[in-house]
C-alpha cells in the first residue's frame, strides 16, 4: 500500500477549485499505482468524510485541523510505501519525513517505483 502525499491546500488560499486541482493530481497518481499494481491510499479518503461528520464548517478551522493531518499520520503505520508528488506542501513534506523515521520507502516521483 503506498500513500499518495501532495499538496492540498498550499498555494491554493483555500479556493476549492485550486485545492480541487491537487486532489485531482493525487487521485490521478493513485490510478496510476493501482494500474502499475499497487493498492494506493491518500489521507484525504479517510480525513475527509470524518472532518465532514465530525462537523467542521470550513477549511482550516478547529475540526479540520483536529483531523486532516493526524488521520494521514496515523495511516502510514499501516502503508508500505509513501510519493510524494505535487509542489510545496509542508503537510506532504511531514508525511514523507515520519514515513523515513518509521522505515518507509520514500518514492519521490511514479518513475522510481516498480510495476507488480
Amino acid at each position: 500500500m503506498i500513500l499518495v502525499a501532495g499538496p492540498y491546500r498550499s498555494g491554493t488560499n483555500d479556493d476549492p477549485i485550486l485545492i480541487q486541482r491537487n486532489v485531482d493530481a493525487m487521485n490521478e497518481t493513485a490510478l496510476r499505482l493501482y494500474e502499475m499494481g499497487h493498492l494506493p491510499v491518500l489521507g484525504e479518503w479517510f480525513a475527509l468524510p470524518l472532518i465532514e461528520t465530525a462537523g467542521s464548517k470550513a477549511t482550516g478551522d478547529a475540526i479540520f485541523n483536529s483531523l486532516f493531518h493526524p488521520v494521514a499520520i496515523r495511516l502510514i503505520s499501516f502503508c508500505d510505501a509513501i510519493l510524494r508528488i505535487g509542489g510545496p506542501s509542508q503537510g506532504a513534506d511531514d508525511m514523507i519525513r515520519i514515513g523515513a523515521e518509521h522505515g518507509k520507502r520514500i518514492f519521490m516521483s511514479l518513475d522510481d517505483v516498480e510495476t507488480v
